[in-house]
């Protein structure tokens, strides 16, 4: 009896049970609670196909959508010191970033690449809310002027993606220097007559909102980001009055003069290849590729054999 309860029956059981399914085939909007198959939700570029809700998007998927082919070549940021002021919470700050590093994979909260999108070369720099809540660090203002840089040297357009919780509290007054530091990059932009756009995503908040988020030569918003410098619930705890509906979000300030454009995630290049062409006096982007010369040549080839087969 033992060996059939101890081998048989596991046995048995092992070969009929039902398999279970993986937990991280489908995701849930936050927005409307739909439940939503993985590949489906990341061929809409995590655009909820149901409510149009726009969940966070990593820098690396972003631009691989983005970038003509998903091809780009990342641009190497000059180091930083690791923790300055030898701030320390509940954890120590180097432990925070090596446990962000590790969640993420990424160095820190900006990524900054250069590519063609719709056969037109920009420079583009991408911030990660999942890295510190995207915070603005030493790291994150050197990887910002070395895209600027970067753009000038190739004489391109620079795009920024922002998306922060506003500058990072574990590196103090450092932080709040990437403000003068970034501004005084797209000073040197406009001086090199080169386009600088800015996609603002959900959320844009802080010190990175006071600075490089709001310089661009034009405003571009994904639909309901959150855009402030002190978020809703702080604004209305101070003047103790409740605010408008959908006040700080995207279409709001459209309303109110402070946006250019809210376009959706999945236009988001055509728009971006459609300024940056217009305002480099470049023709309007090619809509389809013509065939690669060697197809051409092998058909005409085979229309040449065919009329003399006639």
């Amino acid at each position: 009896m033992n060996w059939i309860s101890n081998y048989v029956r596991p046995k048995i059981n092992s070969l009929f049970s039902r398999q279970e399914t993986p937990d991280n085939l489908w995701t849930n909007c936050k927005e409307c609670g739909t439940m939503l198959f993985h590949r489906e939700l990341a061929d809409n570029l995590n655009v909820c196909t149901n409510c149009d809700h726009h969940m966070h998007i990593t820098p690396r998927k972003r631009f691989g959508a983005l970038f003509d082919g998903g091809i780009f070549t990342e641009i190497a940021v000059p180091a930083v010191v690791e923790d300055p002021l030898k701030f320390r919470d509940q954890k120590k700050y180097p432990d925070r970033i090596k446990a962000a590093q590790k969640s993420t994979g990424e160095k820190d909260a900006m990524l900054v690449a250069e590519g063609d999108i719709g056969r037109t070369p920009i420079v583009a720099a991408a911030q990660d809310f999942s890295f510190m809540g995207g915070s603005m660090g030493m790291y994150v203002g050197n990887a910002f002027i070395a895209g600027v840089e970067r753009a000038i040297e190739l004489k391109r357009p620079f795009v920024m993606f922002s998306a922060a919780g506003g500058a990072r509290m574990q590196e103090g007054i450092l932080s709040l220097m990437q403000m003068p530091r970034t501004t005084v990059a797209i000073e040197m932009l406009k001086e090199a007559n080169l386009p600088y756009i800015v996609v603002l995503t959900h959320p844009t908040t802080g010190g990175v909102t006071a600075s490089y988020a709001m310089l661009g030569d034009v405003q571009i918003a994904e639909p309901n980001a959150l855009i402030c410098f002190a978020g809703p619930r702080v604004i209305e705890q101070t003047i103790h009055e409740k605010l408008p509906e959908g006040f700080q979000r995207a279409e709001y300030l459209l309303d109110h003069g402070m946006l250019d454009r809210v376009t959706h995630r999945t236009k988001m290049k055509e728009e971006l290849v459609t300024i940056l062409r217009m305002l480099g006096g470049l023709p309007p982007a090619v809509v389809a590729d013509l065939p690669p010369p060697t197809e051409v040549s092998e058909l005409a080839a085979s229309d040449a054999g065919d009329a003399k087969a006639d």
